[in-house]
């Protein structure tokens, strides 16, 4: 068991969350869930059998997910970052967790649940920790004129 594990907080669509996002990732896996019974499903209003709570892995990562209501919706002061190793893979995180949802910028989206993503390559860092301050800065304005990150406009503007 890991020592930390987030627990994101839906209204009443944590479930199907749970199956949408092991079906984006490899190497993932659905866990656990409870269900309202009678007494929680009367103190809660939820009716009594649908999903209270779950966990799921994705590559390994372990999610919890609680059907809380309303009152607590995402906000982008909570992103999850997936490091990808190329074009192919930030173009495929991007397609499946964009659909739906809303596409912002600098590579971050929220999907069609409100959870906020930063779909990011891993050469993005490599090349704004650059020595050369001027390479770094003009990685990092190609990036901020972007909304999905495009690694070889990004080697461009390092390369100048």
């Amino acid at each position: 068991m890991q020592k930390i594990t987030p627990c994101l907080w839906f209204n009443d669509n944590g479930e199907e969350a749970i199956r949408f996002y092991t079906s984006v990732f490899g190497n993932s896996s659905i866990g656990l869930s409870t269900r309202y019974d009678a007494s929680s499903a009367k103190v809660s209003g939820r009716p009594e059998g649908s999903f209270l709570s779950g966990t799921f892995r994705l590559d390994g990562q372990e999610f919890m997910v609680l059907n809380g209501g309303p009152m607590f919706p995402f906000t982008e002061a909570i992103s999850l970052v997936v490091n990808c190793a190329d074009q192919k893979e930030v173009d495929y995180f991007w397609e499946k967790l964009s659909e739906g949802g809303t596409e912002v910028q600098c590579g971050w989206l929220k999907d069609k649940y409100g959870v906020s993503w930063q779909i990011v390559p891993t050469i993005l860092d490599e090349l704004l920790r650059d020595p050369d301050p001027i390479k770094a800065s003009r990685v990092m304005e190609a990036m901020l004129n972007m909304i999905k990150i495009d690694i070889a406009e990004l080697k461009r503007a390092y390369e100048g």
